[in-house]
């Protein structure tokens, strides 16, 4: 039986350190595995890629690189019954892989490519405006936190410049009023954000936006954080990024269970296609990458990407 090939595609500009390809020799070649690489070198570049490895029979596509990188990966392989979806975390979040308990450690995340024992999991992808999202869509507070962590904070604290930027936004946030059509229909509520989510994980182990959005379930979630909710987002913005502390010293510290970000100041709905504009119009951001216009359009994918995740 014939090795299974694993495309790698990595972003350059991802993380600090890079891919090592001596890294990547060393685990691959315990495995019945072939290997090729290729490296992107501007937007747009990871999709045609991917695209291209799913056409010429690539068992695994695996990205390195942040979740605007598998994005671009998971659009080309939307419906793919043969290519299967490797990450290897190489961004400032890594949210897709902590969802889906993928290893943020390169050679663990590397072994997880190659290894047949493997687990396929298939999960459900979103459209924005015709683009393709993994996690979600957020339009005022949120965006604003992605325009706000600048290279180098993302480098030296990860996840938690996006925090840290949303805290130094938060003192006088601006409210809007969103307009929602949600499968039909119609709702107006003001806000300081508006999220419509794929997958509720923030990138810390065990923390979600809320406790049962799911990767897997057919429906985006929509939530607006009332204006009522500013102290109790601020509340929790304080305690996730003291979180870093705790659980960098204390192995006490538990995240198996999934605890909730936001508490009872919202509005929550579920669809599987949503319409929203706001007044007045804020930032956009769809999986870390800030967008154009003053309308979305989103859909939900169900069951279409198939994505390598650690045995059981």
């Amino acid at each position: 039986m014939p090795n299974r090939f694993v495309q790698i595609i990595a972003n350059p500009g991802a993380g600090q350190e890079g891919l090592n390809l001596k890294t990547v020799q060393n685990i691959f070649a315990a495995y019945p595995v072939d290997w090729d690489i290729r490296i992107t070198k501007a937007a747009g570049d990871a999709e045609r890629m991917a695209k291209e490895a799913a056409e010429a029979g690539a068992d695994v596509v695996a990205i390195y690189g942040g979740d605007g990188s598998v994005a671009e990966a998971a659009a080309a392989l939307a419906g793919s019954a043969k290519s299967c979806l490797a990450i290897l975390p190489g961004g400032t979040a890594n949210v897709m892989s902590v969802e889906l308990g993928i290893p943020n450690k390169l050679e663990d995340a590397l072994r997880v490519a190659a290894d047949p024992a493997s687990q396929v999991r298939v999960v459900d992808l979103g459209t924005v405006n015709g683009r393709t999202f993994v996690l979600r869509v957020g339009i005022g507070l949120e965006a604003e936190m992605v325009a706000g962590a600048d290279r180098e904070a993302k480098d030296k604290y990860g996840v938690f410049a996006y925090l840290w930027a949303a805290a130094q936004n938060i003192a006088a946030p601006p409210v809007a009023r969103y307009r929602i059509v949600a499968d039909g229909e119609e709702y107006e509520v003001e806000g300081l954000t508006c999220i419509v989510a794929n997958s509720g994980n923030i990138g810390l182990s065990g923390v979600n936006l809320i406790s049962d959005t799911a990767v897997d379930d057919g429906l985006l979630d929509v939530i607006v954080i009332e204006p009522a909710g500013v102290k109790t987002f601020l509340d929790v913005i304080s305690s996730v990024l003291g979180m870093n502390q705790t659980e960098a010293g204390d192995d006490s510290v538990q995240t198996d269970e999934t605890r909730p970000l936001l508490g009872s100041a919202i509005r929550r709905w579920q669809a599987k296609e949503v319409e929203i504009t706001c007044d007045p119009p804020q930032s956009i951001q769809s999986d870390g990458e800030l967008l154009e216009g003053d309308l979305i359009h989103c859909r939900i994918q169900p069951r279409a990407l198939r994505v390598l995740v650690p045995a059981a």
